[in-house]
């Protein structure tokens, strides 16, 4: 695989990362920061939670301790309107979006009849009908990066789509809504090629020590890995010539292939040998 990177900054990038208050997104937006990003930081929580730490505000203040430029912006991305104005804010604060990272999610691992409609809406609108209005609302923006050649990416964090009963029968209507995810990097890829728009997806092997992940009952987060295994195999991949597109990674085979096979730093629990295993990785 060619992981050549002539574009091994995102300083001066603009990106817009939904989910961004906590967890995976934040984490991603605090590693682009590093570099001297501009992060639009697109999330509900406006307010703080005593039970769910972060905000836009919190968040956009761990963005500008690490160097980048943040704007915060609550946005609940069901809503056209609503998605479709954060992107014209952000174009008219930093002049452009690079690249999208389609972050935010909704998980419930409940049967069939654990799962009323209301939480599958839920789901199905957060993140498969999220990513795809977000994708739709950028679009004209990453083409105009892709004209001036700033690398324009997609990277969605969603996994490998495998057909497999395994995946599906405990909590048919969440795998549903991620894999609706991963149909979009399928999908996108093919039809922004022609713009020089990357889009690929990105997925954990292990599961990630994040609030969300803190609220199914019987998980074990000292089992888990950090968020910032995903920010760093995130960078990587963005860092990347957006002719490279099409792609299901896994964290742990991107940090690989850059030589990067120590991953003890992103244990939750020093010395961990078997941790818990993410959701649809064969």
């Amino acid at each position: 695989m060619n992981t050549a990177q002539p574009n091994n900054t995102l300083k001066g990038k603009t990106l817009f990362i939904t989910g961004a208050s906590r967890g995976i997104g934040l984490a991603i937006a605090k590693r682009a920061a590093a570099d001297g990003a501009n992060i639009v930081i697109v999330a509900k929580t406006t307010d703080p939670n005593p039970k769910l730490a972060g905000t836009i505000y919190s968040a956009a203040s761990e963005v500008e301790a690490a160097g980048g430029t943040a704007l915060p912006l609550a946005v609940d991305i069901r809503d056209d309107e609503a998605v479709f104005a954060a992107v014209a804010k952000a174009v008219a604060t930093f002049g452009g979006i690079d690249i999208l990272v389609n972050n935010a999610s909704a998980i419930s691992l409940t049967n069939t009849e654990a799962t009323p409609m209301k939480r599958f809406d839920l789901m199905n609108g957060i993140n498969a009908r999220g990513t795809y209005l977000c994708t739709m609302a950028s679009l004209s923006e990453l083409k105009k990066s892709g004209a001036a050649g700033r690398n324009p990416q997609v990277l969605t964090m969603s996994p490998p789509l495998s057909m497999k009963t395994h995946w599906f029968q405990g909590h048919t209507a969440y795998s549903m809504a991620k894999y609706g995810m991963s149909m979009c990097t399928l999908g996108h890829a093919g039809e922004f090629k022609k713009y020089g728009i990357g889009v690929n997806s990105l997925w954990p092997r292990t599961a990630i020590a994040t609030a969300a992940m803190q609220m199914i009952p019987g998980v074990d987060v000292a089992l888990c890995r950090k968020p910032e295994i995903l920010s760093d195999a995130a960078y990587l991949i963005l860092t990347r010539d957006s002719s490279i597109s099409g792609n299901f990674y896994i964290d742990d085979e991107v940090l690989a292939e850059h030589g990067i096979t120590d991953l003890e730093k992103y244990s939750v629990t020093p010395g961990t040998k078997h941790f818990l295993p993410d959701f649809f990785v064969d």
